[in-house]
């Protein structure tokens, strides 16, 4: 493969030319970690070395594919992100691109979807998706990105080849709404707590991002209550506040009842179940 300089890890380089250097490609694939600027670079290298039809490297960069597919002008090549403040993915893009995907190529061998930062997608989106990554069509390439493979349903996960870029991914939750929680949890009332917590009874994706916010936010307040200074999480001032005002032994009980969640959300448990018993156990932590 040409990497033309974009992928420089060796590792990486070699399982992707291993996965797409030749005519046999993986029906989806899965890019994680690094930013989401290095991912979509990647998805959409890949994407030109899956529609190229030049001789030797792929993409070659020269082939009226190649050139297209550079142009954002393939026939044969889609690619979607999300629409909104949110970058969310609506269910009926979802069934779009599914109905797409059994259209035969144009020009190229095959149809490429790209699906950029597919965190945002609903559980409803990923399971319309789903449906055609159990029995993709012949000649069709999915290639997701996303900062953890943790955003995306186990069910999902089991159907695409993931690959992960260098560097830590960062976690996409909001830090607002992360520094809010972790205030409700220690106020007089758990009325504001149940009120913030709400819409991750609805949203899957959400809860699985904010979960792993928390367990950072928890786990920095921590660190710093035991002396250190490195903070991970999107909100470092909230871990501040926290490690200042809580007791060690409370700030563990926060960061066992957050990672004891996360399990639960990984295993797919009931999502109003378990933010149910999440806001008593972060409360009960929290001496409330």
């Amino acid at each position: 493969m040409n990497f033309g300089g974009l992928v420089k890890d060796g590792k990486l380089q070699r399982q992707l030319t291993a996965a797409f250097g030749g005519d046999r490609l993986p029906n989806a694939a899965l890019l994680e970690g690094g930013t989401a600027e290095e991912r979509r670079g990647t998805a959409l290298l890949l994407a030109r070395a899956a529609l190229c039809s030049g001789a030797g490297e792929r993409p070659c960069g020269v082939c009226p594919n190649c050139v297209k597919a550079l142009a954002g002008s393939h026939p044969d090549l889609r690619v979607e992100g999300g629409s909104g403040a949110a970058r969310s993915f609506h269910v009926d893009v979802i069934r779009s691109v599914r109905s797409d995907a059994f259209i035969k190529p144009n020009e190229a061998a095959r149809r490429v979807f790209v699906l950029l930062e597919t965190q945002a997608m609903s559980e409803q989106a990923q399971n319309a998706l789903l449906k055609v990554l159990e029995e993709p069509p012949a000649g069709v390439l999915f290639l997701l990105t996303a900062p953890s493979a943790s955003a995306l349903l186990p069910t999902v996960r089991s159907r695409v080849q993931s690959f992960r870029l260098p560097g830590e991914a960062p976690c996409g939750a909001d830090p607002e709404l992360l520094a809010q929680i972790a205030r409700a949890v220690s106020a007089p009332g758990e009325a504001e707590l149940l009120f913030l917590t709400a819409p991750l009874c609805r949203d899957r994706a959400l809860l699985r991002t904010v979960l792993q916010g928390l367990c950072l936010l928890f786990r920095d307040a921590c660190v710093l209550r035991a002396g250190g200074g490195s903070c991970r999480s999107p909100a470092p001032e909230e871990a501040r506040r926290l490690s200042r005002e809580l007791t060690r032994e409370s700030l563990a009980r926060l960061l066992d009842a957050a990672n004891r969640a996360a399990e639960q959300a990984e295993r797919n448990a009931n999502s109003a179940l378990l933010v149910t018993a999440l806001c008593a156990s972060l409360r009960q932590a929290a001496g409330r």
